[in-house]
């Protein structure tokens, strides 16, 4: 595959680069299509941020960053550069081994998925509070360089679908978020079938799946450990 770009008024050939992440105990890498991501999916996190937390009886918040934002395991990530409150927020990652052109019902949303990982939504929060407090779109604070650090993708053949696990994240060794999967508000088999309600879901793509309270600010030099228990873990610094 490859796509072209005007030069000089001709047009010329550049290879296609499609960002990948690595999947457990396999040589293959997984390519990224979409990275979508869910909203208030935690209630205690909605009210940390002054907001009422999703109604299983509503759709779910949906926001979306782009494929090249991954990066991998062990990454030191500069800070990123246009804010001065980067936040963390560690969530459940589900990967889609494949897609549907229509509808998917819940019921048989899981078969979609290929595996699991663990991986961090990293924000700008203060562009995002700026947006929010003049009624503009946020996508500057979210869909930025670098802003989804990610662990290997774990098969659902080698892991199940991880109900019960406890996802958290520690900074500088210290704990700052932690809860039960359980706690989620809509599930992954309900997150799927309302994305298909909108989008087109296809192999390739990338659903983190909200964040816990706790959220807080990284700053140059601060290290992390994110964890989904007996799933997968992250590790990662950030720079200056």
């Amino acid at each position: 595959m490859s796509n072209t770009l005007l030069a000089g008024g001709q047009a010329c050939a550049l290879p296609a680069r499609i960002p990948a992440v690595p999947i457990r105990g396999r040589a293959e890498v997984f390519p990224v299509h979409r990275i979508y991501c869910v909203g208030r999916n935690f209630a205690e996190h909605a009210k940390e941020m002054g907001a009422a937390p999703s109604k299983p009886s509503e759709p779910p918040v949906f926001f979306m960053k782009p494929a090249d934002a991954v990066v991998g395991d062990g990454t030191t990530i500069p800070y990123p550069r246009g804010t001065s409150e980067l936040h963390h927020e560690v969530e459940l990652v589900v990967a889609l081994g494949e897609g549907s052109d229509g509808v998917v019902a819940a019921s048989d949303a899981l078969e979609l998925v290929f595996g699991y990982s663990v991986g961090l939504d990293l924000t700008r929060r203060d562009l995002q509070a700026r947006a929010k407090a003049r009624g503009l779109p946020w996508d500057v604070a979210k869909g930025f360089d670098r802003s989804a650090p990610l662990a290997p993708i774990v098969p659902v053949t080698d892991c199940g679908h991880p109900v019960d696990a406890v996802i958290s994240l520690r900074v500088n060794d210290r704990s700052v978020q932690s809860a039960p999967l359980a706690q989620m508000i809509f599930n992954v088999a309900d997150v799927l079938h309302e994305l298909s309600r909108l989008y087109d879901l296809r192999a390739g793509d990338l659903i983190f799946m909200g964040t816990p309270a706790g959220v807080g600010p990284l700053h140059p030099g601060d290290r992390y450990h994110a964890e989904v228990s007996g799933l997968a873990t992250l590790d990662g610094a950030i720079g200056t």
